[in-house]
C-alpha cells in the first residue's frame, strides 16, 4: 500500500489516478499510523512553500515525515514536494522547510522567459540509480513551478534546463523528489513511478 500525503495541497487526485492506472493500491491520508505502516510513501504537492509548511504542521505530519524517512521507507516527493524537503525558500522568507537536505529553494531571475516554467523539458542524468531504469535518456517530463533547486545541489541526480539548469530529480537513499510531475507525464513519468514502487 502507498500513502498519498494529505494536506489539503492541489493535485492529489492526479497522483492516485496514476497510481491506480499502473495497478498500484494507494490510500490518501493524513493519519500518523496508516503513513507509517505504508510501503511507499508520496508527498504531492502544488501551492506556495510557506503555507504547505505551515499545513503539515498544523496537521502534525511534520514529525511524522521525519520518522518515516528515518525508517528509510521509501519516499517520493512531487513538484512542491521537492521543494518542501529543502530548508528555505526564497518564496516564503523566514518559513522553514522540513530540512531533510541542505539546500534553498530559489526564484527564476529575469531572462527573458515566461515564468512559471510551464511544459515539457527533458532530463539528464547526473548519477545512476535504479529510479532510472529503463527510462530513456533525456525522457520528457512536465513541469510548473516559479522556483527551482540548483543544479549544483550534491542531492541533484537529474537536471533540466529553463534559462539555467536547475535540479530536477533528488535522491538521498530511500527519498526521492521530482521537480517535474510524473504522474502528468506520460509513459516516462509513469515508468518513474514504477521504479520508485518496483526498485526504490
Amino acid at each position: 500500500m502507498t500513502s498519498i500525503i494529505d494536506y489539503d495541497a492541489g493535485n492529489i487526485k492526479s497522483v492516485e489516478n496514476a497510481l491506480s492506472y499502473i495497478g498500484e493500491e494507494a490510500e490518501v491520508t493524513r493519519d500518523p499510523e496508516r503513513i507509517l505502516s505504508s510501503d511507499h510513501i508520496i508527498l504531492p504537492g502544488v501551492g506556495a512553500f510557506g503555507d504547505a509548511m505551515e499545513k503539515l504542521r498544523s496537521y502534525g505530519l511534520e514529525p511524522v515525515i521525519r520518522e518515516a524517512v528515518s525508517r528509510e521507507i521509501p519516499f517520493l516527493g512531487i513538484c512542491l514536494g521537492l521543494q518542501l524537503l529543502f530548508e528555505e525558500s526564497e518564496e516564503s522568507p523566514g518559513a522553514k522547510g522540513l530540512c531533510l537536505l541542505p539546500g534553498k529553494i530559489l526564484k527564476f531571475p529575469e531572462m527573458g522567459l515566461k515564468i512559471p516554467h510551464i511544459g515539457w523539458n527533458s532530463v539528464r542524468k547526473k548519477a545512476e540509480s535504479d529510479f532510472f531504469r529503463e527510462v530513456p535518456e533525456e525522457s520528457y517530463y512536465y513541469f510548473v513551478h516559479s522556483y527551482y533547486l540548483p543544479a549544483e545541489n550534491p542531492a541533484v541526480i537529474g537536471e533540466a534546463e529553463y534559462g539555467i539548469p536547475f535540479g530536477a530529480i533528488v535522491q538521498k537513499g530511500k527519498l526521492l523528489a521530482c521537480q517535474f510531475h510524473p504522474e502528468k507525464s506520460s509513459a516516462a513519468g509513469r515508468r518513474l513511478l514504477q521504479n520508485f514502487l518496483s526498485n526504490c
